[in-house]
Order: C-alpha cells, then structure tokens, then sequence
C-alpha cells in the first residue's frame, strides 16, 4: 500500500513537472505564444508540484490527502485542455476575448477598430498540432490519464 502511494506521489509530480516543462519548452524552443486558455492550464500544474513535494515526507493519511489533492488540479488542468481543444476545432465558442471573430456591418471604422482592438493570440486557433491533435488537446489526454492514473494508485489497497 505505501509504496504504491510513493508511487501516485512521485507521478504527481511528474505530470506536471513534464507538461510544465513542455508548456515552457514549447515557448523558449519552439517560439510559441501562449494564449489565456494555455495560461489556464498551467495554473493547476503549478499548484500541484507544490502539493506532490509536500506531500513526501507526510505521514499516509495526509499524504493520501495531498496526493488526491495533486491529483485533482492535474484533473482540472486536463478538463481545461478539454474545454480548449473544443474551443480550437471550433467544437464551441470559447469564453474569454480571446476567441473572437471579427463581423463587418459595413462600417469601416468600426471594422477597422475591431480589428485593432482583437487580441494578438488568440484562443480558438492552434498554434501547433502533432497528428491533429494540439497542445491544449495532449494536455487533456495527459492530466486525465495522470490523474486517473494517481487515484487509482493513491486509493489503491493491495
């Protein structure tokens, strides 16, 4: 039982230290811009980091706790990836100025200001796809499978 609880531990750690680093990598190697939705997805993962290192040298209970904690931000990073992806394949509209599409009623100025006033990185485009698939969409396969994956050991008795 504990050793598969270090184990939970240590993949908490783990999937968000990677996608983290690949967040980051992907920005200082590849050149890409982050949008506000991909700064979405990072907030969880940086919180759980944190809360996988503490959780370390705690007794198993708070450990458990600690872990499942991790275990839900890297959760809810995956379901943000999830709403992000939807919003790229254009699935359904995202909720944040940076999703937008610029409608022309004829005014020129207006148009003109809009396009102006349009947020330079935008949401609902991929910046980068490997099979199809973008950033925000391996980012939700990755945190779900994790955390799934560190519930089940962190939960597990045998």
């Amino acid at each position: 039982m504990r050793s598969k609880l270090v184990t939970a531990n240590l993949l908490a750690l783990l999937v968000s230290a990677a996608l983290l680093a690949g967040a980051f990598g992907s920005e200082l190697l590849g050149k890409l811009v982050p949008c506000e939705m991909c700064w979405w997805q990072r907030w969880p993962h940086m919180a759980a980091i944190p809360l996988a290192l503490i959780a370390f040298p705690a007794p198993v209970p708070l450990r458990r706790f600690l872990v499942t904690l991790a275990g839900i931000a890297i959760a809810i990073s995956g379901l943000i990836g999830v709403f992000h992806a939807g919003v790229e394949y254009h699935w359904w509209q995202g909720i944040t100025a940076c999703t937008s599409t610029i409608h022309s009623n004829g005014d020129i100025q207006a148009t003109l200001d809009a396009i102006m006033n349009a947020p330079v990185i935008r949401c609902d485009v991929a910046q980068w796809t490997l099979f199809g698939i973008s950033l925000a969409g391996y980012n939700a396969i990755f945190s779900i499978a994790g955390a799934i994956a560190i519930w089940a050991l962190a939960w597990s008795r045998r």
